[in-house]
């Protein structure tokens, strides 16, 4: 009897021990795989867009007089600073001028002064009836006569004197100018048409130029009730890519027609003077701000012909595939998703390739 019950009390033992090393080997038999929950936060929501740069302004300097080049007064590509002088056109011709007019000018006065001086004396000749009415018309005749001429010889010394400082042609404002056109010596035909020698290039402000859409702009005003930003970050590929930030003070009045796109203005310091008028340029604008958004590990998303993928651990720790919409890139590793995903699930974060549908595993949060 004692053996008998010995005996079976071995064989329950044995039951129980192989239950346990089944449902242990099973346990043993769910693979390890890192799975993280979202993270939850306010974002706001931006799009690239491309543009380009332009100089706060550019004048081209122009010679509007004719004459031999004498000289340029700056290095090519150097900044220069307001009123400096750049290139000087032969003047001798127009000091002349000058020289003539102010001789005619002061002819002119001499003769408006004798005029005057016979008039005044004519009217007190008239007073007493020592001459005829028709002397003193005449001696008025020739007083008005010599106020013209002045008035003609003070123009003609105006002119002059401008054709004279269209010799010296100097910076419209604190800029960079570019290589000239001419070299010195050369003879330039500036009074029949302006002849440009050089340009320059104010650069201490930058404007960025891009296109919106014009349903993405009414999207903006139906989200925000107006503009929800008045700040943009422009950034570039090459050659460097720093950051700059941008204020729009430009929108325009009217959508393209041609594109359907509506014409935007950012304003950049340029303080390094790193960038410059032409440069290619892509502007990051703000359009609204999303609140509770939830947030993955951008290299925890997968593709397939479906789109955007993650798995998803559920409960019973099984893995399900879950298509999502995704939307920007945050942080430069988080990627916000817009759908298909709630905040308290867990999704696998690490060895896509590990898991598939269906799958139950042992996760471990990250």
């Amino acid at each position: 009897m004692k053996w008998f019950k010995f005996c079976l009390l071995c064989f329950v033992c044995s039951i129980f021990t192989g239950c346990n090393d089944n449902l242990l080997s099973g346990y043993e038999a769910m693979p390890p795989i890192t799975v993280a929950k979202p993270v939850v936060r306010d974002i706001t929501l931006s799009k690239s867009y491309p543009g380009y740069v332009s100089a706060q302004n550019s004048v081209n300097l122009v010679a509007r007089v004719s004459g031999y080049l004498e000289n340029s007064f700056y290095d090519a590509g150097s900044k220069v600073e307001k009123g400096k002088l750049l290139f000087l056109i032969e003047p001798t011709q127009y000091q002349d001028e000058v020289l003539s007019a102010e001789s005619s000018l002061e002819n002119a006065i001499a003769k408006r002064d004798y005029a005057q001086n016979n008039y005044t004396r004519m009217k007190e000749a008239s007073a007493s009836n020592a001459i005829s009415e028709i002397d003193l018309i005449e001696a008025k005749s020739q007083l008005v006569a010599a106020e013209a001429d002045v008035k003609n010889a003070e123009a003609s010394l105006s002119l002059a004197k401008t054709n004279l400082s269209y010799c010296y042609v100097k910076a419209p404002f604190r800029g960079r100018v570019t290589i000239g056109t001419l070299s010195n010596g050369n003879y330039v035909n500036g009074s029949a048409s302006p002849v440009v020698l050089a340009t320059i290039f104010q650069e201490d402000l930058m404007y960025a130029y891009f296109n919106i859409e014009d349903n993405q702009y009414l999207k903006m005003l139906l989200d925000n009730k107006q503009m929800p930003f008045d700040s943009v970050e422009v950034f570039f590929d090459s050659p460097t890519r720093r950051v700059y930030k941008g204020k729009i003070d430009y929108i325009a009045p009217n959508i393209d027609l041609s594109m359907g796109t509506l014409r935007l203005r950012a304003e950049i310091k340029n303080h390094n003077g790193e960038l410059k008028d032409g440069m290619f340029a892509n502007v990051m604008l703000p359009y609204t701000k999303r609140n509770n958004a939830l947030l993955i590990d951008d290299a925890s998303i997968g593709f397939d012909q479906l789109g955007s993928f993650v798995y998803v651990v559920n409960d019973s720790s099984e893995v399900e595939y879950r298509h999502i919409t995704v939307g920007e890139v945050f942080d430069d590793t988080l990627r916000y998703v817009v759908s298909g995903l709630d905040k308290g699930e867990m999704y696998v974060s690490k060895a896509l390739l590990k898991v598939r549908d269906g799958m139950r595993v042992n996760p471990i949060i990250k």
